[in-house]
């Protein structure tokens, strides 16, 4: 018995040292040690109770109406002739201080009445510059505040510019326009969309003629960091849920690159219509023109 008592206690230090004979040994080892650190360390006690910081929530710009804000900008950016050549389109010569250059970030591309835009983009050569002005929904409500506010930016003399905004943009304004019990400001202005001369000239010369892939093989312009606008839509949806600012303002940040492309696409296309004229043998179709 008196052997048996002392093997016990010889297997009982070995365990646990002087721990009671109710209690398991402790494992140990370095991941363990770890955790117990990590267990271990000082938890203040505010984040028990309070809840952890929002979202962030700042869209930038202005709030113009409840649910609507205003963004603008200015880019040293200006045509060396307040005359524009429009052969590139079949046009006349166009006046630079006429063209509004605007472009849609919409809730998805199936049109319809369903679908509304969040965002107007727009620019126009004021003051010796390129003047960019965004219109963004911070909540559902904006809608007829915004549509009213670009119907205040609207001339008659003015000439829309766009990259597929015949199809897609201008209908589905007028259609959010009739919805809201607006007479539609686009309808008797006149329209230039570059998507279809960019295609007579570039079409099968590269993978495709979107606006991205014209960017960046004729103008030579890579973007960084910028979210696709396939993606607009989700991120627009997440901030109304009360998710983040963070996409919702790279979505500010697209539009806004889109809108000042239009004006380095329309420019590089006059011009490259004026070096054909000019010149007997053709100009290269892929010649970038520096703006």
């Amino acid at each position: 018995m008196s052997l048996t008592l002392a093997r016990l206690q010889q297997l009982k230090r070995q365990a646990g040292g002087n721990a009671p004979a109710n209690e398991s040994p402790r494992p140990s080892g370095p991941g363990i040690d770890e955790l117990r650190r990590h267990l271990r360390r000082r938890v203040p006690v505010e984040s028990t109770f309070v809840r952890a910081p929002s979202h962030d929530r700042a869209v930038p710009g202005e709030e113009i109406a409840p649910g609507l804000r205003l963004l603008e900008t200015t880019l040293p950016f200006a045509p060396s002739s307040e005359w524009i050549d429009g052969r590139f389109d079949r046009r006349e010569p166009l006046h630079a201080s006429q063209l509004l250059f605007f472009d849609t970030e919409t809730t998805g591309l199936a049109g319809g009445s369903g679908t509304r835009a969040f965002m107007i983009g727009a620019a126009d050569w004021h003051g010796g510059a390129l003047r960019i002005r965004q219109l963004v929904l911070t909540a559902m409500s904006g809608e007829a505040a915004m549509l009213d506010a670009f119907r205040q930016w609207l001339r008659p003399e003015h000439v829309l510019v766009s990259y597929n905004g015949k199809c897609y943009d201008a209908p589905l304004l007028a259609t959010r326009y009739r919805l809201s019990r607006m007479p539609n400001p686009l309808a008797e202005l006149g329209h230039v969309d570059l998507l279809y001369p960019t295609r007579r000239r570039y079409r099968g010369r590269w993978e495709n003629c979107r606006l991205a892939t014209i960017e960046r093989r004729a103008l030579d312009v890579v973007r960084e960091d910028d979210l696709p606008g396939s993606e607009a839509p989700a991120a627009w949806l997440s901030y109304l849920r009360g998710g983040s600012a963070h996409n919702l303002r790279r979505v500010l940040a697209h539009n806004d690159r889109d809108v000042a492309t239009l004006a380095q696409l329309l420019l590089h296309l006059s011009e490259l219509s004026v070096r054909e004229a000019d010149c007997p043998v053709p100009a290269e179709d892929g010649m970038a023109v520096p703006l």
